[in-house]
């Protein structure tokens, strides 16, 4: 079943190739606006996020990558929340369960937002999982890191402080 789902989201991402779809995620434009509903807590919308620095990490739970990253983005969390970061996971699973057992076994400290019908990841048309995007205090997308391997947070670490400072 994992398998099947797992090759139904890549052909789904593979079908989203559209110029149209492609230019919802451009450099120093603002983000897609989007509102979601959380795991626990609040229902969280992007665009009352200004102000902040905002991570957004898109994942699901047959991702192997997704799990590996999961430690360093709960570190990261901890790290520069009390400066402004705000850091929310996006899942993608088809059922919320999944999501649930993933945040529960890693101990997710940041929000994890529900995108089950998909709507927001066709949005900015990632085409890798996980992604994630950084989002400067306006709004403006900075950063764009599509996949993970080891030592990638090191990166987002040096990222998140230089838009900290600005």
């Amino acid at each position: 079943m994992k398998r099947l789902v797992k090759v139904l989201f890549m052909l789904a991402l593979a079908a989203l190739g559209q110029p149209a779809a492609s230019a919802a995620l451009q450099m120093h434009a603002t983000a897609p606006d989007f509102t979601l509903r959380a795991l626990t807590g609040p229902t969280l919308r992007l665009a009352e996020q200004r102000g902040h620095v905002v991570l957004v990490n898109f994942w699901a739970s047959w991702c192997g990558p997704c799990r590996q990253e999961m430690p360093q983005l709960n570190r990261l969390h901890d790290k520069y929340r009390a400066a402004g970061l705000v850091l929310v996971g996006v899942n993608i699973d088809d059922d919320p369960r999944l999501a649930a057992e993933v945040a529960t076994r890693y101990q997710l400290r940041f929000p994890v937002l529900l995108d089950t019908d998909k709507a927001v990841v066709k949005r900015y048309d990632l085409g890798a999982m996980p992604a994630t995007v950084l989002i400067d205090r306006d709004g403006r997308v900075r950063q764009l890191h599509r996949g993970y391997r080891e030592g990638l947070e090191l990166t987002y670490d040096q990222q998140i402080r230089e838009l900290i400072k600005e």
